[in-house]
């Protein structure tokens, strides 16, 4: 009987046209599509954990995700034989045997999340799949300003899903940042990990300082009050890319590589 291997997979793809990263009856997801490509290279059904369950029209550059198997193919085979199959939108970037206590999952000591905004009154051709439209003028700066308030430990309730049904809502925020490139404003924000919808809902946040419409205070307040009610509306998916995720260095696992994702700077 052939030994079970665990493999690690590296994955970027546009989530414009599917139901999130998770398999759903209500359409095509990323999981299922993924998991389609390489039972055919194991010669068995594959089964995936990833990193990170992105939502509808959430993008990726650095999905993780591992799968056990007992089929023994290359990194290259993994990657050729995956990509042959799945559509232009979803792509293997890489593949490595990892050892069996490695979780895509739980074993993660970080997430970096990227949302990108198209900051001007006319809408952009290039960039419509690739971020959210803002037309009214953000103040970065302001923006900005608000993000201490939201470093470190705390209960993050007020930035969750309201149907969102993880046991804890404590996380730990190590970096947030705003900047602006151009006609675009990044925001980006790194964790150990996130709750449902907790980054856009940070992004919406942000967008309604950023307008004006609120104080830079009102972060820590909304923080304060742990009530998803006192908070601005969840920014729209398109912006949002599950950007890197973080491993001890003892996995060698790949970090992504620097792409040009068109109509972003």
């Amino acid at each position: 009987m052939r030994r079970t291997i665990r493999i690690a997979v590296g994955l970027e793809y546009d989530g414009t046209a599917y139901t999130g990263w998770q398999s759903q009856r209500s359409g095509p997801s990323v999981q299922s599509l993924v998991e389609a490509a390489l039972s055919p290279v194991a010669a068995e059904p594959v089964s995936l954990i990833c990193a990170g369950r992105t939502d509808a029209g959430v993008h990726a550059l650095g999905q993780v995700a591992h799968f056990d198997t007992q089929a023994h193919r290359t990194a290259r085979g993994w990657v050729l034989g995956a990509n042959t199959t799945l559509p232009n939108d979803i792509n293997l970037a890489w593949a490595r045997p990892v050892p069996q206590h490695f979780h895509a999952r739980y074993t993660a000591e970080a997430r970096t999340y990227r949302y990108y905004v198209f900051n001007r009154p006319v809408r952009s051709a290039l960039a419509a799949r690739a971020a959210a439209w803002i037309r009214q003028p953000l103040d970065h700066e302001r923006m900005m300003s608000a993000t201490s308030a939201l470093l470190g430990a705390h209960d993050f309730s007020a930035f969750r899903a309201a149907a969102s049904q993880g046991h804890s809502s404590i996380r730990n925020l190590e970096s947030l940042s705003v900047e602006r490139r151009g006609d675009f404003v990044l925001i980006e924000v790194t964790a150990n990990a996130f709750l449902q919808h907790m980054v856009r809902n940070i992004a919406g946040l942000l967008i309604a300082i950023g307008q004006g419409e609120k104080d830079p205070g009102w972060a820590r307040t909304v923080l304060d009050s742990k009530d998803r009610a006192q908070g601005g509306p969840t920014a729209a998916a398109e912006g949002l890319y599950l950007w890197v995720v973080r491993y001890p260095s003892a996995f060698g696992l790949p970090t992504p590589r620097s792409v040009m994702i068109p109509g972003l700077p």
